[in-house]
Order: C-alpha cells, then sequence, then structure tokens
C-alpha cells in the first residue's frame, strides 16, 4: 500500500514537473546566436552565426529613436520596430523594440502581436488605449482602456486584440515598446481581414459582419495603409 502510494505522489511531481517544462521557453544554451541571415538552413529563427566571426556591430543599429517619424499616412501613426531583422544579435534572447509616433487624433489601429506581450511606455503626450480578451470569460469579450500620460506604462498581453489613439488634436505623441519575441509578428485587424490577398469572399465576411456584401465590398476597395517600418 505504502509503495503503490509513493508511486502516484511521483507520477502527479512529473505530471507536474512535466507541465512547467511545456508552458516556458527553453533557456538560451549559450552566452549568444547571432543571426546568420545567408544561410540556407531553415529553422524556428535563424542558424547560429560561427562565435568566432560575431562582431560587435551585430548586436548595434544606429536606429536614430531619437528623431521623430513621418505620421502622414491615413491612420496618422508610424512603428518603427527594432527585431532580429534588424539587429542579428537578437536571435533566440525573445525581445524586441518598436518606437511609435502619433499625430494629433493619429492611432496605433486595433491589432495583435501573435508572438508577443508588449509593454508600452508614453515618451510624449497622452494615448488612449486598450486591449480586448478571449471570448472564454462568460463567452465575452472585455475591454480593458486606460489614458496614459507621459511616463505611464501599459501592458499587452499576447494575442490580444490592442491599440492606441492620440486623442489630442493639437499635440503629437510618442511611445516605446518592448515585446517578448525577437521577431513578434503584428496582425492589423482591419487590413487583415478587408485587405488580404487574395481577397477574402465577400459572402464570407458579409455574414460575419452582418453587412450587405455592397458595404464589403467598398471596405476591400480601400487603400489599407500599413504603420510598420
Amino acid at each position: 500500500m505504502a509503495s503503490s502510494t509513493t508511486f502516484l505522489v511521483l507520477m502527479a511531481l512529473l505530471a507536474l514537473l512535466a507541465g512547467q517544462v511545456i508552458a516556458s521557453d527553453p533557456s538560451p544554451l549559450q552566452d549568444f546566436c547571432v543571426a546568420d541571415k545567408d544561410s540556407h538552413v531553415n529553422v524556428n529563427g535563424f542558424v547560429c552565426k560561427d562565435p568566432k566571426d560575431v562582431k560587435a556591430d551585430d548586436f548595434f543599429l544606429a536606429a536614430n529613436l531619437d528623431m521623430p517619424r513621418d505620421t502622414t499616412s491615413k491612420i496618422g501613426s508610424n512603428v518603427t520596430l527594432i527585431n532580429v531583422m534588424r539587429i542579428p544579435g537578437l536571435n533566440t534572447l525573445g525581445i524586441s523594440l518598436a518606437r511609435i509616433d502619433y499625430a494629433p487624433l493619429g492611432e496605433n489601429p486595433p491589432h495583435t502581436h501573435p508572438r508577443a506581450t508588449e509593454i508600452l511606455t508614453v515618451l510624449e503626450g497622452t494615448l488612449y488605449v486598450g486591449f480586448v480578451t478571449s471570448n472564454q470569460a462568460n463567452r465575452e469579450n472585455k475591454l480593458f482602456t486606460k489614458m496614459l500620460n507621459k511616463g505611464d506604462v501599459f501592458v499587452f498581453p499576447v494575442g490580444l486584440i490592442h491599440f492606441q489613439f492620440n486623442p489630442s488634436p493639437h499635440k503629437p505623441a510618442v511611445a516605446i515598446a518592448a515585446l517578448s519575441s525577437q521577431n513578434p509578428g503584428v496582425i492589423t485587424i482591419a487590413n487583415a481581414v478587408f485587405g488580404s490577398n487574395p481577397p477574402i469572399a465577400d459572402d464570407v465576411l458579409a455574414k460575419a459582419f452582418q453587412v450587405e456584401k455592397k458595404t464589403v465590398d467598398w471596405l476591400q476597395a480601400q487603400f489599407w495603409a500599413d504603420n510598420h517600418n
């Protein structure tokens, strides 16, 4: 009887440990793995450059993030993303950075990062920000919003739809965001739904949004601006 109890306890501990292993990323097994973008080997990420060939410039970018960006697009914002494609030394480190500029009344429209949580801080101006939950709680998509001022910080959980809007009609705004992936990805909801290539059938979208097909056709005919650089 005692041996059976011990066996069950051990199995429970193993199951708990296995769950923890599956739920987290492995720790790096070396100091760094600078991306070798010239390699033809396909892996999840990038192959490591030979450490003997690594230089300080692999971890550096003269990004000029202190300089204002052009926000004259239709949505009035500009996202400057610094990820592994721009700094090879970010490979396997699970982090990236973005500067976001907002024109007066400009916005970073509803979007998701499929591979990253985002933490954002306001450097200048004011931002109205928010995210929407999945429908797991009471089968409703709950909206969390906050008005942020200079120096405030807000977190957007991984994969959830979120946005930022500059409510000032006169003053621009600037924010810096850190993301928990070397390549967080972005899906801008309106662009993906109405600007996909090839387009989603208007019958499908008319049914989903409960509108007439001519409304969908009009939306699909618009130019959906990309504010990421």
